[in-house]
């Protein structure tokens, strides 16, 4: 039976040859040259007819041909000097049959200025590798750890030191608390603190992926699974966070097909991609958290009971602001550190009227909203010291409008049996009123923001911005 090599001209090979190597060299076993291409004749400044026959010493200025070509040990990226300058040469042993026939040499770089030329072309590839490599594995770091969770109120420091004590676990974490309560800096603690801290730190939020969208961001998908899928297919978050920590946030919020899917992959440890038919091992960590009643939610079945139990191995309750008032003043000094980097200033303070103020507000947004207003504030601020009038105008008249509530069709302030409050500017009136709607229309959803929006009749990103707007 013929090789198939055999099918092609002779003519076809050696230009194949010249093609595919610039510049090669072909010795037998005692250094004569049995081919060489006219390129690298060209190179060496000889011609075909006077190389071929020749040894190899006779013909290339330093070679090692001959000696590879007794050893049988492949020399590669080697530096070898000839015609005054420096070329770079690859030199492998010819091996046929088992047999040490000679030896192949091509040469890569015909001087350092092919090199550099070469490396001019390549180095920004590899810079924007390096710097995406660099910025995916930061993004899967933990970026925050328990010296980052400001408090000292005694509901705040019990459920500080429960996160300590349990971070060394491998156990499943549950984290509940109001939106704002700083539930993912937790989460990062724990994994930062954890024996899974050299590995990454995967979050996703369940409330904020389209549900025909979550399962692929979970669990990836191969090549050619649906129409639009990535060539080579994409990994998921579980796959992601392989001996790492995985944290699912707004838990509560995903539907109930996936929540049995997910369930399978905690109880077995193991996935299977979409378009796939094999399964993949993972070893995760699972934290997971929640502004919503769970338990309320598995009474009226719109969470399984199953994977609230898988889930809720160690619970953490997260207090909100108003009930660790005593914190406030501490926590808004770390924020306006953190501030202060952002907007490149340093020595803000608070007067004493705006720490008295900002303990006298219920905060519904949390610690999310502090610094909301505190952001704001610097914005305004044409000093170092934060003032009443730096504060939003739903703070400064806190004490005034008290009791007051807006009106739907003129957004007055008013209170039943008295005269309406003098006219204020209609972009803070409109602000109060929104800012309150939103509040009334989360509470009769118990934080929902999609049902929100639904009463609000406005998006759901409508609703998100705006909620990040007010610090809600």
């Amino acid at each position: 039976m013929s090789s198939l090599i055999d099918h092609i001209p002779h003519k076809w090979l050696e230009e194949i040859i010249n093609l595919a190597a610039e510049r090669i060299v072909v010795v037998d076993c005692n250094g004569i040259i049995t081919y060489i291409n006219p390129a690298y004749c060209d190179f060496l400044k000889t011609n075909v007819d006077y190389a071929i026959g020749r040894h190899v010493q006779d013909v290339i200025e330093n070679t090692r041909m001959h000696i590879v070509a007794k050893t049988g040990v492949a020399e590669l990226a080697s530096v070898q000097p000839i015609n005054g300058s420096e070329m770079i040469a690859n030199r492998f042993p010819l091996v046929i049959d088992g047999e040490l026939v000679g030896a192949v040499g091509t040469v890569i770089f015909r001087n350092p200025e092919d090199w550099w030329e070469y490396k001019r072309k390549i180095q920004p590839l590899l810079e924007e590798l390096s710097y995406y490599k660099t910025r995916f594995e930061k993004e899967l770091k933990s970026k925050y750890g328990f010296i980052d969770l400001i408090g000292s109120s005694p509901l705040f420091y019990s459920a500080k030191q429960l996160a300590e004590r349990i971070s060394g676990s491998q156990s499943a974490v549950l984290l509940l608390g109001e939106s704002g309560t700083g539930k993912e800096l937790f989460a990062h603690a724990i994994h930062n603190n954890s024996t899974r801290s050299a590995f990454p730190f995967v979050p996703i939020n369940c409330a904020s992926i389209p549900e025909h969208l979550l399962e692929s961001e979970l669990f990836g998908y191969e090549e050619g699974a649906f129409t639009g899928a990535k060539k080579g297919g994409k990994k998921g978050k579980f796959q992601l966070a392989n001996f790492g920590t995985l944290f699912l946030d707004e838990i509560g919020d995903m539907p109930l097909s996936m929540q049995s899917k997910l369930l399978r992959v905690l109880q077995e440890k193991e996935l299977q991609q979409i378009g796939g038919n094999s399964t993949i091992p993972v070893d995760v960590r699972v934290i997971a958290a929640t502004h919503r009643d769970l338990e309320k939610m598995v009474e009226e079945r719109t969470f399984r009971q199953d994977l609230y139990y898988r889930l809720n191995v160690i619970k953490i309750d997260i207090p909100p602001l108003r009930e660790r008032k005593e914190d406030i003043h501490q926590v808004a000094s770390s924020l306006l550190k953190k501030l202060e980097r952002k907007f490149h200033r340093n020595g803000i303070k608070l007067s004493a009227e705006v720490i008295e103020k900002l303990r006298q507000h219920s905060w519904p947004g949390n610690i999310r909203e502090l610094e909301n207003v505190l952001e704001r504030a610097i914005n305004v601020l044409d000093g170092k010291e934060i003032k009443i009038q730096h504060l939003p105008l739903y703070l400064r008249d806190q004490g005034i409008n008290e009791g007051y509530i807006v009106s739907p069709l003129t957004g007055i302030l008013s209170e039943p049996g008295r005269e309406s409050m003098p006219v204020q500017p209609l972009r803070d009136t409109i602000a109060i009123a929104e800012k309150q709607a939103i509040l009334q229309a989360l509470n009769l959803v118990n934080g929902n923001k999609l049902e929100a929006a639904k009463l609000l009749h406005i998006s759901k990103t409508s609703l998100y911005e705006k909620c990040k707007l007010y610090g809600l």
